[in-house]
């Protein structure tokens, strides 16, 4: 029941919204699934960039009531750590389970948005490397960016902000199966099969 969800969730905010080429970086629809009613689906891709928090936020007023789900499927490759974060924690608070759909991609600073997740489900690609900033992001993060202390709010072992350090920036690794469970990053579609 959980994987045919999640499926059509997918593909009814894809039907909905158009291809893939005409998404922003931050959509909030609601959809309407046959057999589970009405699900609030959130599409975060592209680059991260600040502001796609207050995105996401408004998005959400203006979508309240009751959901049978709430679903954040995730094609990003990354970007702000700090905004992810702030993104991430709102997820959380809303209750939102993560997905990366097949043939998506969730890398860098994504990996934030994938934890954020009551449920989180992996059918794409997962990819770990250490943040960098950019001109400016530094001194923002200072202050806004603390992954250890996020991870452990999201019941992520530490372990992960460990890896992640250790890759350099420009070198994205993309984890195994085994590595997601591990990490309690998401179910494999075996997994969902078996629930």
């Amino acid at each position: 029941m959980l994987r045919a969800a999640l499926l059509c969730a997918t593909a009814l905010f894809t039907t909905a919204m158009g291809s893939s080429q005409a998404f922003a970086q931050v959509e909030v629809k609601p959809v309407q699934h046959s057999k589970v009613g009405e699900v609030l689906a959130v599409r975060i891709s592209e680059d991260i960039a600040p502001g796609d928090y207050e995105r996401l936020f408004k998005g959400l007023l203006a979508n309240p009531g009751k959901f049978a789900r709430k679903v954040a499927l995730l094609d990003s490759i990354g970007g702000s750590a700090a905004e992810s974060i702030k993104m991430g924690r709102l997820l959380r608070e809303s209750g939102f389970e993560t997905l990366v759909p097949t043939n998506s991609v969730c890398q860098g600073s994504c990996v934030y948005l994938l934890a954020a997740g009551k449920h989180r489900t992996v059918r794409g690609y997962v990819g770990l490397h250490r943040p960098y900033y950019p001109a400016g992001d530094s001194s923002q993060a200072a202050g806004s960016y603390n992954a250890r202390t996020y991870l452990r709010d999201m019941d992520i072992p530490l372990e992960l902000a460990d890896t992640m350090q250790g890759i350099d920036p420009q070198r994205m690794r993309v984890l195994t199966p085994q590595e997601l469970q591990r990490y309690r990053l998401g179910a494999t579609p075996s997994q969902i099969s078996a629930r």
